[in-house]
């Protein structure tokens, strides 16, 4: 892609690198940085190389972390080997050693050793416009009259389910995620992210005040009609500054045409926009999850299912999953689907489901798409079942660096982290998970009972009220679904809204009075309401049949602090084992 700055970084320094990338992308610096801008299923060290050729400047993030990264040391090497001019930006004062001082010793060094760092990226920000000149374009020999100076910015809203059923929302989601998805492989462009566009579902909003609060140019809205086997989507591109509409269209089609669809508004909107599309670029959009549209429909009913974190919901979405295997055997995503649901009903449900088989599956997903986050994602999760915690850490890691916007990722991520009492990283995952799915409550109440163990009881209220509100809405929803009640009344408790908590475990027992989660959860609010006796004899009544995940968190769950100095615990220790 035609980038000014190279952009590298080790893992550890992930944060701060970002810190830099949107300070210098705000000034309309063009940058490059992995893994954002490698195309899915394309090979990374490939894209490295080609990457490091293209750009007129190389910026390193330096730090210990860095100085000992094999791959940072590489991509340097490669830097000094092209010629590039190179910039570390120091943030932590260390020395370079072995290669990394021979191959940048003599190189002009920026130090950002204090906070906060934006102030350092302001210098940076100087030091790179004096090294490319008054306009930032693409290296020497490149056509600077054909790219814009700074990547065009574009919001996709929710497109409106016009089916008249509300059943079919799943659908009008699936296809504006996948239009996401694809806008966002154009590395001319830069999307909103899913789950702040997602903020404004189900809202009337004016799409000027929407590209005023996201700092978008473009606003790409949208509607879908599905009837039978014919379906109908509407797009409209609108400028966000004028209000005006620079392209839009309507596609009545055959059902099976939905990918031709999609792919046709990309193409669309990137033509509209005057946006140059890669090859590399071309080929990974028009790259269709599965050629069955009927197995697509039953995955995105799936996914609907899964979210809602149910033992009977588990069952249907795997049911929605093995459905979409069987239309298409090739699907990769279905795959990762159903290892998901038997992981969790193995996990919390004790379901006969063999261990192995859910390792098969998601290896499965793997061999299908390797590149594909959702696949590592759920082989983390299969691993964790186990306790192989460093295989697991790993691929949900990979499946991050793939997908860094995937809510599977970080929270099936911070379940482990959880379960081997690394609150800290728990807590950052779970918050992200929250960020990236703004309609789940899941995440929100899990940081809810951690805050307190890593001693930060100052907001546990905050989250416990946003936990609450999403649980409502959920209540509302899908009054059939005890989850939201049983952890929206732990988050009540915590607001000190006892009465009202005590009516939402009432209610959670009501639904399902022998799901073990229900009876773990209703246990933890028991706990601190005082009700002591009640809540170990429902810890009693589960953990014989308990797994090592369930017996972990009970170790480690701040809910049940009170009943540890109870002599009563001692049994509760002999069954954990």
């Amino acid at each position: 892609m035609p980038h000014d700055v190279f952009l590298s970084y080790s893992g550890a320094d992930k944060d701060t690198a970002l810190a830099v990338l949107a300070g210098l992308e705000k000034q309309g610096i063009r940058c490059w940085i992995a893994p954002r801008d490698i195309p899915a299923g394309s090979e990374y060290g490939e894209q490295i190389i080609e990457a490091v050729k293209a750009c007129r400047v190389f910026v390193v993030v330096f730090s210990a972390g860095a100085n000992s990264s094999p791959h940072v040391r590489r991509e340097v090497e490669r830097a000094v080997s092209l010629d590039r001019s190179i910039v570390p930006f120091r943030v932590e004062d260390v020395p370079p050693t072995g290669a990394m001082e021979y191959c940048l010793g003599g190189t002009h060094w920026l130090d950002a050793l204090t906070r906060p760092i934006e102030p350092h990226v302001a210098t940076l920000v100087s030091t790179l416009r004096h090294m490319l000149g008054a306009t930032a374009g693409p290296p020497t020999g490149g056509d600077s009259t054909t790219e814009p100076a700074e990547r065009v910015s574009i919001a996709v809203l929710p497109f409106n389910n016009m089916s008249g059923d509300t059943e079919q929302e799943y659908f009008s989601d699936g296809i504006t995620e996948d239009i996401i998805t694809d806008l966002s492989k154009v590395s001319g462009l830069f999307v909103v992210a899913r789950n702040t566009a997602f903020t404004y579902k189900g809202k009337a909003v004016k799409v000027q005040d929407v590209s005023k609060e996201l700092d978008v140019r473009f606003v790409l809205e949208g509607s879908v009609r599905k009837a039978g086997s014919r379906v109908r989507v509407t797009g409209q591109l609108i400028n966000g500054e004028t209000g005006g509409h620079v392209w839009a269209d309507r596609y009545d089609r055959e059902l099976t045409d939905i990918f031709a669809i999609q792919d046709e508004i990309t193409h669309a909107i990137v033509e509209q926009l005057k946006v140059k599309l890669l090859p590399q670029e071309r080929q990974s959009i028009a790259q269709a999850p599965t050629d069955n549209i009927e197995a697509y429909t039953y995955y995105l009913r799936g996914r609907q299912f899964f979210h809602r974190h149910s033992k009977s919901y588990y069952q249907l979405a795997r049911r929605m999953f093995a459905k979409a295997v069987e239309l298409d055997p090739m699907y990769a995503r279905a795959y990762a689907g159903i290892a998901d649901c038997d992981s969790f009903l193995f996990l919390h449900y004790h379901v006969d489901i063999a261990i192995d088989t859910i390792l098969a599956t998601s290896a499965q997903a793997l061999a299908l798409d390797a590149g594909l986050a959702e696949a590592h994602a759920s082989r983390g999760l299969a691993l964790s079942l186990v306790e192989k915690y460093d295989e697991a850490m790993a691929e949900f890691e990979r499946a991050i660096t793939l997908d860094p916007n995937l809510f599977e990722a970080h929270y099936f991520m911070a379940r482990a982290c959880f379960a081997q009492n690394r609150m800290e990283r728990a807590a950052e995952l779970f918050e992200r998970a929250a960020e990236l799915r703004p309609d789940d409550y899941q995440a929100l109440s899990m940081l809810r009972m951690i805050y307190p163990s890593i001693g930060r009881e100052g907001d546990v209220a905050p989250v416990a009220r946003r936990a609450v509100e999403r649980a409502e809405r959920e209540l509302t929803q899908h009054p059939e679904n005890p989850r939201p009640a049983y952890l929206g009344a732990g988050c009540l408790l915590s607001l000190g809204e006892t009465d009202r908590a005590r009516e939402w475990l009432g209610r959670a027992m009501a639904i399902d009075p022998d799901d073990v989660l229900t009876q773990y959860n209703i246990a933890c609010v028991l706990a601190q309401l005082g009700d002591h006796d009640k809540a170990f004899d429902l810890l009693e009544r589960l953990l014989p049949h308990a797994n090592h995940e369930t017996k972990s968190w009970i170790k480690h769950d701040s809910d049940f602090e009170s009943l540890r100095a109870l002599p009563r615990y001692q049994k509760v220790l002999e069954l954990i084992g």
